[in-house]
């Protein structure tokens, strides 16, 4: 129960919206925040896709070796990472349930735990590239690779508009807690305290997208009378907004690295099995 009641008060709406902060925007003295953007898109779309490809046991668990120093290095918040934890299990375990209720048994625990890794290579890949870099740099990637510019501020919008979704959310959530009443008794692993709480998060997601749709057009003409259209079919204002990016020596090193990393691991599941 003493458990139970630490984490409910570390774990608060203010915890998590710093920690989503520090993950959209933090990491920038990290190795992986060095690189050019356009590096770890490319670096990412391998290993977005392929792992879904290979059935190597001892490929894989190079793989997510290298995601697990990968992840180490870029600084993943905690939270992150204990939520993509948590996922991979449901998911495992929830498979496992579906596996038994139509007559599978324990022998199919096998195969979903090598799937689970599969996604688990994939995830830590996208939190490690992601964390690297900040919504400005990821946008101009995007820009620089032909997306259309639209496309590409939207991602960079999402990102900054973050936090001031979670502080409307944080005062409808407090809102929704002033003017109800919480259980005067937790229950049993605090489940009537658990369950009020998921209630409330529920009921505040509908004002929160209708003050967010109320400031949609606000943004939109600030938008434009800044020149928000024109500058995307500018190339003058595009070739000086992309500017900033330049590759340095730590860039074809890295990929360098990686196809080495590769091979090697290809070599060692050939070798092996």
């Amino acid at each position: 129960m003493n458990y139970v009641k630490d984490m409910r008060e570390k774990l608060n709406i203010e915890y998590v919206k710093s920690e989503l902060i520090k993950t959209a925007y933090g990491g920038k003295e990290t190795f992986l925040a060095s690189l050019h953007p356009r590096t770890l898109i490319i670096w990412y779309l391998f290993f977005g896709i392929v792992p879904w490809f290979i059935h190597n046991k001892i490929v894989l668990s190079c793989f997510l070796v290298l995601m697990v120093v990968l992840t180490i290095m870029a600084r993943v918040s905690p939270l992150i990472i204990v939520i993509l934890c948590a996922g991979l299990l449901g998911e495992i375990g929830f498979l496992l349930l579906v596996s038994l209720v139509f007559g599978g048994g324990l022998a199919s625990l096998l195969p979903m735990f090598w799937l689970t890794v599969k996604l688990a290579v994939i995830a830590l890949a996208s939190i490690a590239v992601f964390t690297s870099m900040d919504p400005e740099r990821f946008s101009d990637a995007l820009l620089s690779f032909g997306v259309p510019g639209q496309a590409s501020f939207s991602v960079s919008f999402g990102y900054r508009i973050l936090p001031t979704l979670v502080e409307e959310f944080q005062r409808v959530f407090l809102s929704y807690r002033l003017r109800g009443k919480a259980p005067e008794t937790h229950g049993i692993f605090y489940w009537r305290t658990a369950s009020y709480y998921l209630k409330l998060l529920v009921l505040s997601f509908y004002p929160l997208i209708l003050n967010s749709a109320k400031r949609s057009r606000t943004t939109v003409e600030a938008l434009e009378t800044k020149g928000f259209s024109y500058s995307f079919t500018n190339a003058e204002v595009k070739k000086m907004k992309l500017a900033h990016l330049t590759y340095t020596y730590k860039d074809p090193l890295f990929l360098i690295g990686t196809v080495a990393y590769i091979s090697f691991a290809f070599w060692l599941g050939t070798f092996i099995s």
